[in-house]
C-alpha cells in the first residue's frame, strides 16, 4: 500500500522512500531537456520503468563523467522502455549553463531534473542537509511507481551505466515472470533460479 508521504505542500513527512515503496503520484519538477525546460511528474511516468539518478551539483568533476556514461547508453535504456531522468538540488537555469559551458554535459539528451527546494531529494533520502546538496543515489522505479532497487555510493565513487542496465534487465525480468530470482552476476539471457526446498544445499 502506498504511504501517506504528501500532504499537498511537503513530500518528506515520514522516513525516506526505500525498496517496495511506491513513490507518489503528486512527486513533480522541473527539468532540462533539449536545452528547454519542462514539468515532469510520476503521474506522467506511471506506466514506464524510471532510472532516477541524483548527483551531488553542477559544474564538478566525477558527476559529469557519470551523466556522460548514462547518456552513452542512453539509447539502450530508452529501447528497453525505460526514462532516464538525472536529479540535483541546481535549478534548471544551472543546468543550462552547465550544458552550454560543458563538452560532457552538452551531450545530454535526457531530462536533466532540477530540486532547488530539496523535496524530492529528501523524500528519496539522499539529501546532504547540511551541505545542501544529494548523494549518489540512483533508484530503478517499476511502472507503478514501485522502488525496486536503490543504490547511494559515496560522494568519492562514481557509479558505472552498465551495471545500473544489468540491474535494470534483472528487475524488469523479476517483474515479468513472478517466482523466479536473478542470481549474482546474471545477464540477460542467463538461467535464473526458481527458489524451492529442493534447491537447499545444492547450489
Amino acid at each position: 500500500m502506498e504511504k501517506e508521504l504528501y500532504d499537498g505542500e511537503c513530500y518528506s513527512m515520514i522516513a525516506p522512500l526505500s525498496v517496495g515503496d511506491i513513490v507518489p503520484e503528486e512527486v513533480s519538477f522541473a527539468a532540462l531537456q533539449s536545452e528547454k525546460e519542462i514539468a515532469m511528474s510520476f503521474k506522467e511516468l506511471r506506466g514506464k520503468w524510471v532510472v532516477l539518478v541524483f548527483y551531488p551539483k553542477d559544474f564538478t568533476f566525477v558527476c559529469p563523467t557519470e551523466l556522460e556514461d548514462l547518456q552513452k547508453h542512453y539509447e539502450t535504456f530508452k529501447q528497453a522502455g525505460v526514462e532516464v531522468i538525472s536529479m540535483s538540488t541546481d535549478t534548471v537555469e544551472v543546468h543550462k549553463a552547465w550544458h552550454d559551458n560543458s563538452p560532457a554535459i552538452g551531450t545530454i539528451t535526457y531530462p536533466m531534473a532540477a530540486d532547488p527546494a530539496h523535496d524530492i531529494s529528501e523524500l528519496f533520502g539522499v539529501l546532504i542537509r547540511e551541505e545542501g546538496i544529494t548523494q549518489r543515489g540512483t533508484f530503478i522505479i517499476d511502472p507503478k511507481g514501485t522502488i525496486c532497487c536503490l543504490e547511494i555510493n559515496n560522494g568519492a565513487i562514481g557509479r558505472s551505466a552498465i551495471e545500473t542496465l544489468r540491474k535494470l534487465k534483472a528487475a524488469k525480468y523479476v517483474n515479468e515472470h513472478p517466482g523466479n530470482v536473478c542470481p549474482a552476476n546474471w545477464e540477460e539471457g542467463d538461467d535464473t533460479l526458481k527458489p524451492s526446498l529442493d534447491l537447499v544445499g545444492k547450489i
